[in-house]
């Protein structure tokens, strides 16, 4: 049988879907890793029939079989050469609830943040808490044996496991739970696979000489983050194993942290907690040294803490530049080498305050910390948001250095902590390298991470060099290898090491017994694949030269660029879990329509191609085609991962090799045609309007029959503008400013232009408008790059002579004004001059928000009629500026009560949404939040929208109409 039958047969014994294209085996090839393994196949299985024939198809064949939920590990567990068995798709339900016992029934592809929203009604919530918690599944977590910042408190995903439904390696599916000693050996009896490894347990772990042993070689048992291996350790603690013990056996906590190594898990039972107290606090100590902090966890950890964790200067210089966190960053003080953050919690104000100033008098008396900033409600989340995006944020060092994972999941005893650190830094030291430190202090677990280029022969050496001494390190302190993020790649070649040989051989017993065959998730625990082999990037290889019309030298190229992706997976959380990034992802489920597939994707092949265009491929034109352009990704992506440059650089190339489609040049050129078609403008709104010319229209031009086109206004605004603005003189003018008039209120809006105008005079600026070309956006978005680099270059020059701090230049439609600020900057000749532009560029609801906190527009000059407001912001707003501005313009009317509608994406972006193949799509990004948002408003709550394509996509899809905030403020005019 050829390999394609073989493929085909296990197809057929399929619910599921596989996939054998080079594309998803490549999407699949990663995770948050140094890893690179191509696998053979992916399947998504819609149910444990499915599973079952894949284990079986995997043994007759010897393929191995590597479960995967959200791909966000960092040790390498769910890469490998076999069959990727995704079950983020289709194994998503929550089954049942317990309220009595606190327990709750999922399958392993449940988000972990999604089950706590869908908890939260009853009381109760999963105490676990990774960093990757709005995208990361309870299956990854229990294959893991995830912890987070919570663990002081609740413990570890292997505390919380009750009960696992699995499928073993003979296709035997089994129920693994808490059973008495009488139970377990009744299992021993069974003529089936579950018997022979409850027998095999029980010969292997029963001596009290290996007993000892394990106890001997194992990390610490006051360690509580440790997941070396299988944990034998735990599983010797009960009733079957020791007289004095009386806690039942339940296998769940071996298989909890055995990576998928030992079966293939369909459904947990977890335990849960109540609702953590409502009232909380937050000092944030800061420090002047690593090792001032370190010496301060162990007396801070006497008090009542839910969450002590640290962040380093590394970590905090990284959010200087991300957009998003910035804005977290509010209670630094000076410049701090380490960060502690200690929550307290309490249902009992006067409480709380009593630990509070208990905890303060620890921190001063030790004269460790040089500041204690006290912080409350959001801003607690804004500080531990701040340090969840360190992982991310570390793919943002420009070049090949990384901060690479390979010994950042260390965990020692709290007593340890400190003189542990001191040798630790020591020997980074005599590397020459400067470690990252961030983690959970408070469990004894520092995430430390050495800096190198893995790229080059020299550091992948050091890359090991590096693991061997720490692993030395680390057992020389009883300590633990893996903390949380388990063994993976990384760090199961190590194991032996760690826990003695005669141990090591247990495990290799444990899993021969469980999977004769070795068909599940090879390479991992036991049989390790080298640590230092299958990289993601070929050692000491030339690096291709790639040329772009756009400038990413701010990245190094590119590809640089498409590589500072790490794997995170931010790109993959829930609609529920809100932001913008990526809608098309949130609709379809596909990995490759996240950011971090797409920046994968052109990384492999940008790196790989033996084309003279590198871009000339059709798996780029694949992942790039439904990404709508929204920008999220270069603002909520840790890593500022900019797929929508990358997207208008791909267009470009490709179209060179491929030339321009008819769609693709109306779209482009609408502006011009819209000029054209304003001859006779009733004709052509005529043409657009009527159903039978319309439909026509649309047919040619590709666009969806469903879908409105959007009529040319009766008079432009620069029409207007040469007819009344001369006239229009503020009584006492505060400033000059220039407005842009953009192709879009220019053309297809000109009201709103005119109410900004008549708006701003009324509030006493003088408005200069000037003969500008358009923005560009259009060409942009379409990949005519040449066409969108003339008009910003001229754009630059004309306003650069004209724009100061005090007259700058306001726009009105963000995805052009904001142009500006983000692409313009990848397009100019003159750098120097497009960045000085820049900083004087404003949306006008930057614009007018800014007056009023200065003092300058007051709510006296507005009505005092109520209204109520349902806000949507445009996704360039989002991603290049902020909603916030909006919403302060709207609420200058005192009376006005104005709510934003917690949307990503409006689901049109431009000319996406038009397109007949784009459209279905479009509207169910639409679907997600916006629509039914704006379905439940009241009939007479005014909608706002800040982008032209939001109220177009909003009248289609509910059929209300949208306003602008600037018509809605000049209305509100006395």
């Amino acid at each position: 049988m050829n390999k394609d039958q073989k493929w085909s047969e296990l197809q057929k014994s399929l619910k599921g879907e596989l996939h054998t294209d080079s594309l998803t085996r490549t999407l699949y090839a990663t995770d948050a890793s140094v890893y690179r393994r191509i696998p053979a196949a992916v399947v998504y299985p819609k149910d444990t029939e499915d599973i079952q024939a894949i284990i079986s198809f995997a043994t007759t064949y010897k393929v191995g079989v590597i479960p995967r939920t959200a791909g966000t590990s960092l040790a390498g567990q769910c890469v490998g050469e076999g069959i990727v068995v995704d079950v983020s798709r289709y194994f998503t339900e929550i089954i049942a609830v317990d309220t009595d016992k606190k327990q709750v029934i999922v399958q392993p592809g449940v988000i972990r943040d999604d089950l706590n929203r869908f908890l939260k009604p009853f009381g109760l919530f999963f105490g676990p808490n990774t960093s990757t918690s709005n995208r990361c599944m309870i299956g990854g977590m229990v294959g893991n044996n995830s912890s987070g910042t919570t663990s002081i408190q609740y413990g570890v995903t292997r505390d919380k496991v009750v009960e696992i439904k699995a499928i073993l390696s003979n296709t035997e599916e089994v129920t693994f739970s808490s059973i008495t000693k009488e139970t377990f050996h009744a299992k021993r009896t069974l003529d089936s696979l579950e018997g022979k490894i409850y027998d095999h347990l029980y010969h292997e772990l029963i001596p009290q000489r290996v007993q000892a042993q394990i106890a001997e070689g194992f990390p610490k048992k006051e360690i509580h983050r440790r997941s070396t291996g299988y944990a034998i350790d735990e599983i010797i603690d009960s009733e079957v194993f020791k007289e004095e013990e009386d806690t039942l056996f339940n296998m769940c906590k071996l298989l909890s942290g055995s990576e998928g190594t030992l079966a293939f898990t369909t459904e947990i039972t977890l335990q849960l907690d109540e609702l953590p107290p409502v009232n909380s606090l937050m000092i944030a100590a800061h420090f002047r040294t690593i090792e001032d902090c370190l010496q301060a966890v162990a007396p801070v950890m006497k008090h009542p803490l839910f969450t002590c964790e640290m962040m380093d200067k590394t970590i905090l210089d990284c959010t200087k530049n991300n957009k998003e966190q910035v804005k977290n960053r509010f209670f630094i003080e000076d410049d701090p080498k380490a960060i502690l953050m200690l929550e307290l919690r309490s249902d009992n104000d006067d409480l709380l305050e009593e630990q509070k100033r208990a905890l303060l008098t620890t921190l001063e008396m030790s004269g460790l910390s040089y500041a204690n900033p006290i912080l409350y409600n959001k801003e607690i989340d804004q500080a531990l948001e701040l340090r969840k995006a360190g992982l991310g944020l570390l793919g943002n060092i420009v070049g090949d250095k990384k901060a690479v994972a390979c010994i950042e999941d260390t965990a020692v005893t709290l007593s340890d902590l400190s003189d542990y650190i001191l040798d630790f830094t020591k020997l980074m030291k005599s590397y020459g390298q400067e470690a990252v430190y961030y983690a959970h202090a408070g469990a004894g677990e520092l995430h430390l991470r050495p800096i190198l280029d893995l790229k080059k022969k020299e550091d992948v050496v050091l890359f090991k060099k590096i693991t061997d001494d720490v692993a030395a390190l680390v057992k020389k302190y009883g300590g633990s290898m893996s903390g949380e993020h388990g063994d993976g790649i990384v760090r199961a070649a190590y194991i032996p090491f760690m826990i003695g040989e005669d141990n090591f051989q247990i495990l290799q017993r444990i899993k021969k017994t469980f999977d004769p065959h070795s068909i599940f998730n090879p390479g991992k625990i036991v049989n390790a694949y080298p640590m230092d082999e299958k990289l993601r990037y070929e050692v000491d290889r030339k690096e291709p030269e790639i040329t772009t019309l756009l400038d990413f030298t701010d990245s190094l190229g590119i590809l640089r660029a498409a590589e500072k992706c790490n794997g995170s997976g931010d790109c993959r959380k829930s609609v529920e879990a809100g932001g913008t990034m990526c809608p098309s992802y949130k609709a379809t489920k596909e990995e490759k329509d996240t950011t971090r597939g797409r920046a994968n994707t052109l990384r492999e092949i940008l790196t790989n191609s033996q084309k003279p265009n590198a871009f000339d491929h059709e798996e780029l034109k694949e992942v790039f085609d439904l990404c709508l352009s929204c920008k999220g990704c270069a603002s909520e992506c840790p890593s500022n991962v900019d797929i929508a440059a990358f997207k208008a650089e791909f267009l470009y190339q490709y179209q060179q090799e491929h030339g321009t489609s008819i769609r693709t040049k109306l779209f482009a050129y609408n502006n011009q045609l819209n000029t054209i078609g304003r001859i006779l403008p009733g004709l052509t709104n005529f043409f657009f309007s009527n159903k039978i010319t319309a439909g026509i229209l649309k047919n040619v031009m590709g666009v969806a029959s469903a879908r409105s086109l959007p009529l040319l206004s009766k008079k432009t605004v620069k029409q207007w503008c040469k007819e009344n603005l001369s006239s229009l003189q503020p009584a006492k003018e505060k400033r000059n400013i220039f407005l842009f008039l953009d192709e879009f209120i220019d053309q297809l809006d000109a009201q709103i232009g005119i109410d900004a105008i008549e708006l701003l005079t009324q509030l006493g600026y003088k408005v200069t408008v000037v003969d500008h070309k358009e923005s560009g956006r259009s060409f942009i978005s379409k990949g005519l790059l040449k066409q969108a680099k003339k008009i910003a270059n001229h754009n630059i020059e004309l306003f650069s002579d004209l724009v100061t701090e005090d007259s700058p230049l306001i726009g009105i439609e963000p995805s052009a004004i904001l142009s500006f600020r983000d692409e313009y900057l990848r397009l100019a000749d003159d750098k120097d001059k497009a960045e000085t532009l820049a900083k004087n560029v404003r949306t006008i609801d930057e614009f007018i928000s800014s007056e009023i906190n200065n003092g300058y527009i007051k709510n006296t000059q507005f009505t005092t009629k109520k209204e109520v407001i349902k806000l949507h912001g445009h996704c360039h707003q989002k991603a290049l500026s902020n909603v916030l501005s909006s919403f302060s313009l709207l609420n200058i009317p005192k009376n006005y009560k104005v709510t934003v509608i917690p949307s990503g994406c409006c689901g049109m972006a431009g000319s996406f949404g038009y397109e007949k193949e784009h459209y279905t799509l479009s509207m169910q990004v639409g679907e997600q939040v916006l629509f039914p948002a704006i379905r439940k408003t009241e009939k007479d709550t005014i909608i706002a929208a800040v982008g032209t394509s939001c109220r177009h996509q909003i009248k289609d899809g509910t059929n209300k109409e949208a306003l602008h905030p600037v018509t809605i403020l000049r209305r509100a005019l006395l």
